[in-house]
């Protein structure tokens, strides 16, 4: 039991030294090329041509994977905490994905009704073809089906369905995107950002 608490402890503060440098060592950098390499190292699975703009908030890298040419913009927050026993955490992004700046993904919450706060920690899925829009929230559990679109400040707590465009607090259904046929390329991140 105490091993135990010992070794939750020091992985938590390996964890907070690796946020902290990828934050203040790496998400300030301004090369693209270089910030994928540290996020890389660290565990990430990022995808060709996907690039994370600067001052990134990576929490457990070890946990997030990135399809193919994927933009996330600056000031994003990336959660792929797992660090849970039986945890379901973890956060996948699929191909083609436009996250705009300072969206917020969380994959990790308290539980407000349990007596000592603990947390919960859920997988986020985000599938191929998503835009979310600039200061969007998505919360721990959430899918968003291919092609969805996420209005700019949404706050998502539950699945959208594909094709689906939700905005709002908490988010809801607002329309549905004509295209049915997502067949495109993003186009490559600007330079220093």
């Amino acid at each position: 039991m105490l091993l135990t608490k010992i070794k939750r402890r020091l992985i938590a503060i390996y964890l907070e030294a690796v946020t902290g440098f990828l934050w203040w060592g790496v998400g300030f950098f301004p090369s693209h090329c270089c910030r994928n390499f540290f996020y890389r190292l660290f565990g990430m699975k990022i995808g060709k041509g996907s690039t994370i703009h600067m001052m990134g908030r990576i929490y457990d890298p070890r946990h997030i994977t990135i399809g193919v040419d994927t933009i996330i913009g600056e000031q994003a927050t990336l959660d792929g905490r797992k660090q849970l026993p039986n945890s379901h955490g973890g956060l996948e992004i699929g191909n083609h994905v436009d996250i705009a700046s300072q969206v917020m993904i969380w994959t990790s919450e308290h539980d407000i009704h349990s007596e000592d706060m603990h947390p919960i920690e859920e997988k986020v899925i985000i599938e191929d073809y998503v835009f979310i829009g600039p200061r969007a929230i998505i919360l721990p559990g959430v899918t968003i089906g291919k092609g969805a679109v996420v209005g700019a400040g949404a706050v998502v707590t539950k699945n959208v369905a594909p094709l689906t465009i939700v905005g709002g607090i908490p988010a809801v259904k607002i329309g549905e995107r004509k295209t049915q046929q997502l067949n495109y390329k993003l186009g490559r991140a600007r330079l220093f950002q």
